[in-house]
Order: C-alpha cells, then sequence, then structure tokens
C-alpha cells in the first residue's frame, strides 16, 4: 500500500475503526506550481496527475477505490450534506459532508482556508467541512454538526480537528472584512491584531475553533501549521497572490470509517 506524508490528530488517532490524515503538498507526482501532491479537481494541473495524487491519497488512508474518495464542489456556503456513494465527477456542491458508511474517504480541499474533522466513534459517524471566512462566518462547522446528529451522532461525543490552515501573521484583511466580523460576531473583536495602516490580522483558526467550543463538542484538536507560511509543507492561495501566480495546488484533509 502506497503512503504518502500526513499528519494526525491526536484523539482522532487514537479512535479504533477510524483512519484520518492531513495531507500536505508532499509525496505526489505534479509537477511546477503544483508541486507535488495536487488532489484539486478544479486546478489546471494535469488531470491525469491529480488522479494518480488522489490513488495516493486513497491507498494511504485504506479506501479501496480512488473513487471512494469524496469531494464536493465548495462554494463557500452553510451547505452539508450526506455521503452515500461515490458521486463521480458530477461533484455536488457542499462545503461539508458526513456519513456512517464504511470505505467512503471524505476529503476536505484547501489552500489556506480551514478543514475541520469530526468523528463520533461511538455512534460510527464521521463529517468533514471546509471553512473559509465566509463559510466560517455563516454556519458550516455547525451545520456539518447538526447533519452528523442526523444519523446518530451526538455532539458531546464528536471530536474535531482543525487543521491546517492559514496563520494570524499571514492573514492580513481590511476595515470592512473586521466590521464584518465583529457586527454578526462580536466576540471575534480580539481576533485581530493592528498591521499597517488600516490593515488587521485575523486568527481564522480561533474564530473556527471558538465556533466549535460554543458547540459543545467533546474534544477539539489543533493542528497549527500556517499553510501560506510553510512553503515546503503546504499549497496556500494568499502565497499564490503575493507571487502573481496563475493558479495553485489543494491540499487534503481526509477521514474515514474503516471497512
Amino acid at each position: 500500500m502506497s503512503t504518502v506524508p500526513h499528519t494526525l490528530a491526536s484523539r482522532i488517532a487514537g479512535m479504533n475503526g477510524i483512519r484520518h490524515g492531513f495531507f500536505g503538498r508532499q509525496g505526489g507526482t505534479s509537477e511546477g506550481i503544483y508541486d507535488s501532491l495536487n488532489l484539486g479537481l478544479g486546478s489546471d494541473d494535469r488531470p491525469k496527475a491529480v488522479m494518480r495524487n488522489r490513488r495516493l491519497v486513497a491507498d494511504t488512508i485504506g479506501a479501496r477505490e480512488v473513487d471512494h474518495l469524496l469531494s464536493c464542489h465548495q462554494t463557500h456556503s452553510d451547505l452539508a450534506i450526506l455521503a452515500t456513494m461515490p458521486w463521480g465527477p458530477d461533484r455536488p456542491q457542499a462545503d461539508g459532508m458526513v456519513t456512517n458508511l464504511p470505505g467512503i474517504a471524505l476529503c476536505i480541499l484547501t489552500a489556506d482556508c480551514v478543514p475541520i474533522l469530526f468523528a463520533d466513534r461511538k455512534a460510527g459517524v464521521i463529517g468533514a467541512c471546509h471553512a473559509g471566512w465566509k463559510g466560517a462566518l455563516g454556519g458550516i462547522c455547525e451545520a456539518t454538526i447538526e447533519k452528523m446528529e442526523t444519523i446518530g451522532a451526538n455532539r458531546k461525543d464528536i471530536h474535531a480537528a482543525i487543521g491546517p490552515c492559514i496563520g494570524q501573521e499571514s492573514y492580513e484583511v481590511g476595515p470592512e472584512f473586521r466590521d464584518e466580523f465583529v457586527s454578526k460576531a462580536p466576540w471575534s473583536e480580539n481576533l485581530f491584531h493592528p498591521g499597517e495602516g488600516d490593515r488587521q490580522h485575523f486568527n481564522m483558526e480561533t474564530f473556527v475553533k471558538n465556533r466549535l467550543v460554543k458547540a459543545k463538542l467533546a474534544w477539539i484538536d489543533v493542528i497549527g501549521h500556517d499553510t501560506c507560511a510553510m512553503e515546503d509543507m503546504y499549497f496556500s492561495n494568499r502565497r499564490r497572490n503575493h507571487r502573481g501566480e496563475p493558479d495553485y495546488g489543494r491540499q487534503g484533509s481526509v477521514i474515514m470509517l474503516e471497512g
């Protein structure tokens, strides 16, 4: 079985019957700006390279077929869906997925946004979501938890893990961004630190963590890797923008119930 580098969250790693991993950019077959484990079906990378990379991740996580590694067409929404079977190339539009079926690997794609993996081992229910700032503010984390509860999960038994995402020092935003967050989530005001001029540095990772704390889950792990700063390990859209590059790769955060 192929194995490519990935990071584990300590609590979920200790759960029997659940496989997971936060994959970075290392260990794949893509070249150039996509070097090397680009999993982004929506990128301009060579499709064959992306599928080879997804096969490597599927093998590492233990999925029987590459089409069992499911990704959505992510739109920064608050929509979480139930995954019951491979959906092929016609990916549904959603930013959260949940399942109670063994062998279905939920794969969130990111390049600075926050990936979150969820596991309720007692109920045999897992989930995963993509939280960009719009989705996080709009409630994608809560929507994913609620969707897990519809198939038997109990939030008091759910363990969550926040994966690699853009760090506060790398995440410079304008006053209109801060105003929107503070108006909708007043408690987030202390997550902004002054930058140059009217710029602010926002702690997206802690914002997501605080949303999960308010949801009263059993446990929350935080990987704590800054995707923008850690160039050798992760893809970053913000870094791409700074350099004026035409596109960027996407890393995957994956969770699966063993069959």
